[in-house]
């Protein structure tokens, strides 16, 4: 069942919708639904206004917009990877070398698709169990109790709870996560190729069903509800 994230999303002041990234056998479950121009190199983040109206993206191994997001996403092979690589080292100059990117690139595989669509939009409660990633679209501030959130209950020898890694807005979606089933977050929206379908101060962070179940049970022992949230609302206000 999918918990409820009212109580955090009002404590944090979070504004921006909710957004799931769910792997699905039915996409009309998930209406009202828009997908990329047909044969487009449309980025998903250009439907962040969309997701805010309650209009969720499709995605599909046919029609994935971005061909980044059809390797990632959608596992589809796009291109040579000698033409990619190419492309993001010789004219992009994301990395220093063509050695370096096909290094990793070998070792952050896409996303193997289990059902025929990849949804990308505001959470739908009845298709919880298709439920891959939900992302907050967040303020610095806002950020930073995430982040706390995250590690709140996290031991030394646990996993990181919290990655900030070299990739793509969409890869941010999911495929940072090596493991979905722990309890982890991916700090996203750091992609300057998409950045400019967003507000310039919001950033995105990205977490696994189970690090969701963690931010959402955080109760009134937690920081949530502390004095150092308090100050930093009431400090933000007053100005």
């Amino acid at each position: 069942m999918q918990p409820d994230a009212g109580r955090l999303v009002k404590i944090a002041g979070i504004q921006s919708a909710l957004i799931g990234l769910y792997d699905a056998p039915d996409a009309s479950a998930f209406e009202p639904l828009v997908a990329p121009p047909a044969r487009s190199s449309t980025c998903v983040f250009s439907f962040f206004k969309r997701w805010q109206e309650g209009i969720t993206l499709h995605l599909s191994r046919e029609n994935y917009g971005c061909g980044g997001a059809g390797r990632s996403l959608c596992g589809v092979k796009v291109g040579t990877r000698e033409d990619l690589v190419t492309f993001l080292v010789d004219e992009e100059g994301l990395k220093p070398s063509h050695e370096l990117m096909e290094e990793w690139l070998a070792q952050n595989r896409p996303y193997q698709q289990q059902y025929p669509h990849i949804l990308i939009g505001p959470l739908r409660e009845s298709q919880y169990d298709f439920l891959k990633s939900v992302t907050f679209f967040v303020t610095p501030d806002q950020l930073g109790l995430l982040i706390l959130g995250a590690q709140y209950r996290s031991r030394p020898s646990d996993p990181q709870p919290v990655l900030a890694r070299f990739g793509s807005g969409c890869m941010q979606l999911l495929t940072m996560f090596e493991d979905l089933s722990i309890p982890q977050a991916a700090i996203g929206a750091t992609d300057i190729a998409m950045r400019r379908y967003i507000p310039p101060d919001i950033l995105a962070f990205t977490v696994t069903k189970a690090m969701f179940e963690q931010l959402c049970s955080l109760d009134k022992q937690s920081f949530l509800y502390k004095t150092f949230w308090r100050k930093l609302r009431k400090a933000r206000h007053s100005k």
